[in-house]
């Protein structure tokens, strides 16, 4: 038998009452693409989603029902553009890009209760969620290393 050394545990895991401590602040930060698009076909109370980019970007497509306000005008607009004790949600183009991290910053200066969605504008289309173009509502076909195609959901 070979003595095999794991890299992975070269650094042993946290404590399980330290990783669970981990992984439930990381919610209280973070929404996945399944449970805003959920929330948003619903009609969720108390939640706004909030679109980052620049104006190219939101012509190109965004998500339906999201709010523009590209991050450098947040601090200026958004008391006239979010009412005040509603959570936000930002998000941005996607995972290489951290302009939903800074604008959900600005937002938390500014007293919102905020969560950035992970995965962005890139994995909400990724997943076969509607966007909404100058042309209308369109999707494209599920990246089925996202998403199962025949399914509403991951199922996670």
């Amino acid at each position: 038998m070979t003595n095999v050394i794991s890299v992975v545990l070269s650094t042993p895991p946290a404590a399980p009452a330290a990783a669970a401590a981990h992984f439930a602040a990381r919610l209280t930060f973070e929404a996945d693409v399944s449970d805003v698009h959920a929330d948003l076909e619903t009609g969720a109370p108390g939640l706004v989603v909030v679109d980052s980019r620049g104006v190219e970007a939101w012509q190109q497509g965004h998500l339906p029902g999201a709010v523009h306000l590209p991050t450098r005008e947040i601090a200026a607009r958004a008391a006239e553009v979010i009412p005040p004790g509603t959570a936000v949600v930002t998000y941005c183009w996607g995972p290489g890009c951290n302009g939903a991290t800074r604008a959900a910053l600005e937002f938390a200066e500014l007293g919102y209760q905020v969560k950035e969605m992970i995965g962005g504008y890139e994995y909400w289309v990724r997943e076969g969620f509607p966007v909404r173009t100058e042309d209308g509502l369109i999707r494209r076909p599920v990246d089925d290393l996202t998403a199962p195609p025949l399914a509403d959901s991951c199922g996670c």
